[in-house]
């Protein structure tokens, strides 16, 4: 869903999001696909995972693979898109299903994408907040993949201050419930938090 989001967005030509900028003008420079890029761009950024002692999931590793092929799956089958009428529900729909494979990731607590994972380790190790480590990279990786010909505009304004709050709702909408008190759980807590010491 990720994958195809980002997609969408690429379609629709309206501006992408923080990231995809950077993948986007990565492409241009080297003739790659944008799926491919973010391959390669998320094993770098797990990389720099090392020095910021982060662990990795398997949501963190299938990251890393399965949104780039997804990406460039999706832009194989989308038909190119003409004319406003269509660009901007393509531009909608990719926000929104963004908004919506966000909450699912997280809810299903398989460790964070690569990229997420930088600005929670950045925050461990700086002491600064998420928000100003999140807003750092972010600029970076935009001011950066514009100069390499990455699309900038509307929908990366309205991603920026939309998907916040969309993850918050589908977050709300795919969170798995706690066991209940009748339940036979014996155990409450993290199953790490249980067998091994943090």
């Amino acid at each position: 869903m990720y994958g195809a989001s980002s997609a969408l967005l690429v379609e629709a030509g309206l501006g992408l999001e923080p990231w995809n900028v950077l993948h986007q003008g990565l492409a241009e420079l080297t003739g790659l696909t944008i799926g491919v890029v973010s391959i390669i761009v998320g094993a770098l950024v797990l990389l720099l995972w090392i020095p910021l002692r982060q662990r990795p999931g398997l949501g963190t590793v299938s990251n890393v693979f399965v949104v780039g092929i997804a990406m460039d799956a999706t832009l194989a089958l989308v038909p190119s898109a003409d004319g406003l009428a269509i660009r901007v529900p393509l531009m909608l729909a990719g926000i929104v299903l963004n908004g919506a494979a966000t909450g699912l990731y997280i809810a299903a607590r398989f460790g964070p994408g690569p990229r997420d994972g930088l600005m929670t380790g950045l925050n461990r190790r700086t002491g600064r907040s998420i928000r100003l480590m999140r807003t750092a990279v972010e600029i970076a990786v935009v001011v950066t993949g514009f100069a390499l010909g990455g699309t900038i505009g509307v929908g990366t304004l309205l991603y920026a201050v939309s998907i916040g709050p969309l993850a918050q709702l589908f977050l709300r909408v795919f969170a798995v419930p706690r066991a209940s008190a009748g339940s036979t759980v014996v155990a409450e807590g993290s199953p790490a938090r249980a067998i091994l010491r943090q």
